[in-house]
Formats: structure tokens, sequence, C-alpha cells
């Protein structure tokens, strides 16, 4: 083993995730209400500065039982890859002690974002073994709102997933998820938030 090279990372959630869960049901029965929770972490995280107006969680699909919850925290945690559902994802692996939230024996497991995942995440939830993704919204609105680059996306997305065992809803309470992002947007014109992305160009 070669001295002085790191040996692990992390990725923890901010302490006010908890305050802010403290008196959620432990089952949240339909799209509406998991969206809701989303779109509540969303609109605080970006406040709180630990990253941007990104939320995610981990369910039960049959039941609503709540598994974990995710936000972005690229910033506060200094690691690229502290998206929402990468997140959430992980900490509901850890949770239930299986890389694989498909697996035989496993209820199915859905994940709940508040827009089309990234490219990163678009990944991380092929692999992740979910089988069910229900998503705000998907379009150009949130790069326009926000100025985040979301990556070259394939336009048949959603039928990989569904190809692949993972049934896709989409248009769960959209309209939040633009108010959130359109007050991010705000607060970058207004106090030069920080929008981090790819560099264009090779820059």
């Amino acid at each position: 083993m070669t001295r002085g090279l790191p040996q692990e990372f992390s990725i923890a959630l901010p302490a006010w995730v908890a305050e802010e869960t403290a008196g959620v049901p432990t089952h949240l029965r339909s799209a509406d209400d998991r969206m809701a929770l989303v779109h509540r972490l969303a609109a605080r995280n970006f406040r709180e500065g630990g990253g941007g107006p990104f939320a995610a969680i981990v369910v039960e699909r049959d039941s609503g039982r709540l598994v974990s919850v995710g936000v972005n925290v690229v910033l506060s945690g200094g690691i690229s890859v502290g998206h929402a559902e990468v997140t959430a994802l992980g900490l509901a692996q850890r949770a239930l002690g299986a890389w694989d939230l498909g697996g035989a024996g496993m209820p199915a497991h859905e994940l709940v974002v508040n827009w089309r995942p990234c490219i990163q995440c678009y990944g991380a939830t092929l692999w992740s073994g979910v089988r069910s993704l229900v998503v705000a919204g998907d379009g150009p609105e949130l790069e326009r709102l926000t100025g985040f680059d979301e990556g070259p996306m394939v336009p048949d997305w959603a039928e990989q997933f569904e190809r692949r065992g993972i049934t896709v809803t989409r248009d769960v309470r959209r309209d939040d998820a633009l108010r959130t992002f359109a007050d991010y947007g705000a607060l970058v014109a207004e106090h030069g938030a920080t929008v981090y992305n790819a560099r264009g160009g090779g820059d």
C-alpha cells in the first residue's frame, strides 16, 4: 500500500435533514406524498448551502416504507459525486446491507427524485436495483432555470430504464419542482451562488 494516499471517502447528510424529517410518517403511501417530502428537502437544501436544489428518497414501492433520504451534498461534502440520488441510494443500500436493492427476497424499491436524473445519477439508478423511478419532471427547464449542466442524456432515457425492468413515472408535482428551481436561479442571479458544472469547450 502506498503511504500517504487517501484510503476512503464518505458521504453524509447534513444535520438539518434529521430535523426536517423528524415528523415524517414511516410510510408514504402515495406518489404525491413521496414527492412532497422530496420537494421540502430540495427547497431547503440549497438555502442551507449544502449543494444544489435536489433531493431524493428511497421507499419500498408497494408499502411506502421510507428507507432513506438524500440531498445534494457536493458543496458541503466537497465531493462531486455527492448528488441526491447517489446519497439516497447509498444510504438505502447501507441500511439494508445489500448493494442490489432488487435482490432475491427483497421488496421492490422505488427512487423518487425532483427531476430526471443527470447522466451520473442515471447510471447509478440503473445499477442500484430499484424497480421504479418517480420524477417530478424532465426536459430543459431545470438547466434553463438553474444553470446546471445535466450532461448528454440519451433521448430514450426512460425507455432504457423500462427495458431493464425499472418503471418510470413522470410529472408528479412538476410545478413544485419548477418553483424550487426558479428560486435557486434567482439566488444565483442575486448573490452569485455556486453552480458547479463540467467545463465545456475544454476550459
